[in-house]
């Protein structure tokens, strides 16, 4: 690991830190400004709480339930999310057919749709699955429709001209080509799959730490109601940051440059002391003046190139 990135890690520690102290420092002292942090548990309320809650076996419980449902919804999601997409950028029949469905469906919240799940399906558990599903669906299926559509013809193109059918381009154009706006909506879909399946299990699951954090609420346990928010970050914080090192691994093929202040790549940036190639200008009798306008105007055209192919 090289000092930058030790560097910055120190930095994001540093910040974690701030963030917890200032925390403790605003309830400790119970500052009453405008926000009513009196109100709030301590870092160190919540650390005992947490504490307490590891040794039990409901919390464990309660984490396997919610990954169990997360993971079911999230992978059904990202399966038909995905083909839905592309068979909705490919084929004319199926935006007809599937696309005024999908784009009323689309703006409908996914917690909403709990009574509909409850109606619908035999078991809560049933229906937690079909709102984690519903909440991933979408943003997989918008993404991934835009990434197939902005790709290139060209690439098809090739592809039919050296005798390639629709499943070669579809394996070898179609989806590599749309892996980074996919797995962009996956990384979304992750994030709001939390969000739907936690307020689920509020309203109608039987455990899971949506179920629980409610529970300490309607109880007024509120380090317990901090803990299971801890809990519900730091999961999808995990799950987020596997999908997007994920979709790293199976996009190394992509170009990528290492960041730089100024808003220029390492790889780009032209030495200070190398000198730009100006045109050859054929000198004439009685045409100095114009030769040292040409090679002015050449070089500022080179330079002007070498700033927009940086720029590319």
């Amino acid at each position: 690991m090289t000092r930058h990135a030790l560097g910055r890690y120190a930095l994001r520690l540093v910040a974690l830190l701030t963030a917890l102290g200032l925390w403790q420092l605003l309830t400790a002292l119970d500052v009453d400004i405008w926000l009513r942090f009196s109100q709030f548990p301590t870092v160190t309320d919540v650390a005992h709480a947490f504490a307490g809650r590891l040794t039990g076996s409901d919390y464990w419980t309660d984490l396997t339930d919610s990954l169990t449902r997360i993971l079911s919804g999230f992978l059904l999601a990202a399966v038909l999310g995905v083909a839905v997409g592309v068979l909705v950028a490919r084929s004319r029949l199926a935006e007809d057919l599937l696309g005024p469905v999908l784009e009323v469906v689309r703006p409908i919240p996914a917690i909403a749709l709990v009574p509909v799940a409850i109606l619908l399906f035999p078991s809560n558990e049933q229906g937690i699955v079909f709102i984690t599903f519903t909440a991933a669906f979408f943003p997989v299926l918008v993404s991934t429709r835009h990434a197939v559509r902005a790709l290139t013809p060209v690439w098809e193109e090739a592809v039919r001209t050296m005798g390639g059918g629709r499943w070669r381009i579809l394996g070898a154009v179609v989806l590599p080509g749309a892996l980074p706006g996919i797995f962009g909506g996956l990384s979304v879909g992750i994030g709001v799959s939390w969000i739907c399946v936690i307020s689920a299990e509020m309203i109608s699951g039987q455990y899971g730490v949506g179920y629980r954090t409610w529970q300490d609420y309607t109880v007024v346990d509120y380090p317990g109601v901090f803990v299971g928010m801890v809990t519900i970050g730091v999961l999808g914080w995990v799950t987020s940051t596997a999908v997007e090192l994920l979709g790293r691994r199976l996009t190394r093929w992509l170009p990528r440059t290492s960041y730089v202040p100024g808003g220029r790549s390492r790889s780009a940036v032209l030495p200070a002391t190398a000198p730009v190639p100006g045109p050859v200008v054929v000198k004439a009798e009685g045409d100095s003046e114009y030769q040292s306008d040409a090679q002015q105007q050449g070089s500022g055209e080179t330079e002007q190139e070498a700033r927009d192919e940086h720029l590319v």
